[in-house]
C-alpha cells in the first residue's frame, strides 16, 4: 500500500521543533493547540513510531524524529519553492529594509528565512545604518520599510517590541570598575548614546569614550576585549558579552520601542508582505498570541493583497553604508 505524506503534518512537526511546544507551534501555524497536537498524532501514526519523547510535559526529539527533521525542513522547502514558481511564475520585485545594526543578528535571519521560503524569488536590499538616518532615508524613498529603535512609540510607526537598555561587558570583565568609566558607545546620532551619558552625568560618574562608531562588531569586539563596557538592548546582546548585574554603581537604563515603519505615501505589495512577515516573527518570539498569518497590516486594499497572492520573487543582498 502506497503512502504519501502529508505535508501540513510535516510542517506542524517542523513547527513543533522550532518553537520547542505544541502551545509556539499552534501560534505560529495559525492553528489551535489541539489541531496541532492531533496532526503530530496523525503523522506519528502514519510512519508508526513516536516522533518525541513525553519527559515531564516537554517534548524531546526521539530517534525517529532526529532522522525525520532535515528531510522534512527540505521536503517543506520543495513544496514551497515549487508552489511559489508554479503560482508567481513572471513577478519580479525588490524591497529595500532598513534595519538598525543592533537589531540584524537577533531578529533579521528568522524573518529573511521565512520570507524566503514564502516568496523564494524576492528580492530584499537589507540597509544598515542607526534609526535616525533610517528614517531620513524612509522619507526620502531610499528604503521602502524599516525598523527602528525609539524612546518612544509617536508617529505613523507600529510598535514591536518594548526593551530594556542595559550595561553590558565582558564575561568576568572589571571595565566597569575603572575611573573613569570607559566605554565604548554608538556614533553621534546613535539614540543610545545620549540616554547613556546622560544617566552617568545623573550619577556624577566621569568617562571616557574608548569608540565611538556605528559599526556593531567592532563596539563589540572592543568590549569583548575587556577594555571597556558599552549598552545594548536586553534581547540582542552579542553572544560574547553579558549583562552587567544591576549593582555595580552603574544607573539605570530606560526601555526602547521596536517600531515598523512603513512610508506616507503608497506601500507596494512586497513591502506589505514583508511587514506581515516582521510582525508575524515578533508575535511567535514574543507570545503575543492572537492570528499571526493574519496580523494587521496598516495599508493593506483588496487590490495590494490581490497582487501579494500573484507572487514575488527573490535573491538576498546586503547594503551597510
Amino acid at each position: 500500500m502506497r503512502r504519501d505524506l502529508d505535508i501540513t503534518l510535516l510542517r506542524a512537526f517542523v513547527a513543533i521543533v522550532e518553537t520547542g511546544s505544541v502551545t509556539g507551534a499552534a501560534r505560529l501555524l495559525n492553528r489551535t493547540q489541539a489541531a496541532v497536537s492531533l496532526q503530530l498524532k496523525r503523522l506519528e501514526d502514519l510512519l508508526e513510531q513516536p516522533l518525541f519523547d513525553r519527559v515531564h510535559k516537554r517534548l524531546i526529539l526521539a530517534s525517529a524524529g532526529e532522522q525525520l527533521l532535515g528531510k522534512a525542513q527540505r521536503l517543506i522547502a520543495m513544496n514551497d519553492d515549487i508552489w511559489g514558481q508554479m503560482t508567481t511564475p513572471s513577478f519580479q520585485g525588490e524591497v529595500k529594509l532598513g534595519v538598525p545594526v543592533d537589531l540584524i543578528s537577533t531578529y533579521i535571519p528568522q524573518i529573511l528565512r521565512r520570507f524566503n521560503q514564502a516568496w523564494p524569488r524576492a528580492q530584499v536590499t537589507l540597509v544598515c545604518r542607526n534609526s535616525v538616518e533610517l528614517l531620513q532615508d524612509l522619507d526620502a524613498g531610499d528604503v521602502d520599510i524599516t525598523l527602528t529603535t525609539d524612546m518612544t512609540s509617536d508617529g505613523h510607526c507600529e510598535t514591536l517590541r518594548w526593551d530594556k537598555l542595559v550595561w553590558v561587558g565582558a564575561a568576568a570583565g572589571d571595565a566597569h570598575l575603572r575611573e573613569p568609566l570607559p566605554i565604548s558607545i554608538g556614533g553621534k546620532t546613535c539614540r543610545f548614546r545620549p540616554v547613556a551619558l546622560q544617566a552617568l552625568r545623573d550619577i556624577g560618574r566621569s568617562w571616557q569614550v574608548i569608540l565611538a562608531v556605528s559599526n556593531q562588531e567592532a563596539v563589540s569586539a572592543t568590549i569583548a576585549s575587556g577594555s571597556c563596557i558599552g549598552i545594548s538592548l536586553r534581547d540582542c546582546i552579542p553572544d560574547m558579552l553579558e549583562a552587567l548585574p544591576r549593582d555595580v554603581g552603574l544607573p539605570e537604563l530606560p526601555d526602547f520601542a521596536i517600531n515598523l515603519w512603513l512610508p506616507k505615501a503608497e506601500v507596494s505589495p512586497i513591502a506589505d508582505e514583508l511587514a506581515r512577515h516582521i510582525r508575524a516573527e515578533f508575535a511567535a518570539r514574543y507570545a503575543l498570541g492572537g492570528d499571526v498569518t493574519q496580523l494587521p497590516t496598516s495599508r493593506r486594499t483588496p487590490k495590494r493583497a490581490a497582487a501579494m497572492v500573484q507572487g514575488a520573487s527573490a535573491v538576498r543582498r546586503a547594503v551597510v553604508r
